[in-house]
């Protein structure tokens, strides 16, 4: 009796041990972004239903400015392109998905604010945006966020512009859904009266099926996006702000612009200034 226990302990031991070390192996939550960086893979949450940010083409490739960040900071931090999982980060599920180390960081127009920074450290930002409002091509009714009264008005669930259509102007009927994309198609629908997000996005939108929808071109609010990656990760932060940096200064933080938003008439702007708080 006493060898049988002996070896049901050791045996228990031994599984506990085993169990421990799959866990450091395969945990998505254990390492920063450079020690995964250092293995030559990168996991990246990006928008996979925003033209000109962040679209899961039908061929199976991905498009837009948030993906040409991407692959630029991962190549800085020394991962090629072809080594990125990119990974659908929905607005809601963003802190979460950080938080869990299922993406090792995340650039998906993600707004940065007070907030989100209790949660999640941010880069940048890397560019700019404003909160605006896309109707339909044949309205007239809306003109800016104060004709809002009444209107049946589609954001995204845990998103900064459906939080500030709801904090600051609750005469509009706030809708959220899980995506952008179903806003625009209740849009086109006519079950709403209008989509609210950053400029940047929904010109995006009305690129897809001109003549069909307009922006209203009365930005509210001035949106950070940031890149946001593990509390704590001050190293990691670091390099991803160098990396942003030097894409404003050799070119390619423009061209990726013109590129992700060729033929919308939407005008560049200029270039962001990274915070290093």
């Amino acid at each position: 009796m006493r060898i049988n226990r002996a070896m049901r302990v050791g045996i228990g031991a031994a599984a506990l041990a085993l169990a421990a070390t799959l866990t450091a192996c395969g945990g998505g939550d254990e390492g920063s972004v450079l020690d995964h960086a250092k293995e030559g893979k990168l996991t990246v949450g990006i928008k996979f239903d925003q033209p000109g940010l962040g679209l899961r083409n039908t061929d199976g490739t991905y498009s837009g400015l948030d993906v040409e960040v991407s692959k630029y900071v991962a190549e800085k931090l020394g991962v090629k392109p072809e080594n990125i999982e990119f990974k659908e980060a929905p607005s809601g599920q963003r802190e979460t998905l950080i938080e869990n180390g299922q993406v090792d960081f995340i650039v998906a127009t993600y707004s940065i604010t007070d907030s989100r920074k209790q949660k999640v450290d941010f880069a940048g930002p890397y560019y700019v945006a404003g909160q605006d409002l896309l109707v339909r091509a044949d309205n007239t009714d809306i003109t800016g966020p104060d004709s809002l009264a009444g209107k049946k008005v589609c954001s995204v669930k845990g998103s900064t512009p459906a939080q500030n259509i709801q904090k600051n102007y609750p005469q509009a009927q706030l809708q959220t859904y899980d995506t952008y994309s179903l806003c625009i198609e209740a849009l086109r629908g006519g079950a709403i009266d209008a989509v609210t997000t950053d400029n940047v996005i929904l010109a995006g939108y009305a690129a897809q099926a001109p003549g069909t929808y307009k922006l209203v071109n009365k930005t509210f609010t001035t949106e950070n996006y940031g890149i946001g990656l593990k509390k704590g990760d001050s190293e990691g932060r670091g390099k991803i702000n160098d990396a942003i940096e030097a894409m404003i200064a050799d070119g390619a933080w423009k061209a990726a612009l013109e590129k992700s938003f060729a033929g919308t008439g939407f005008a560049i702007p200029q270039p962001p200034t990274v915070d290093r708080y």
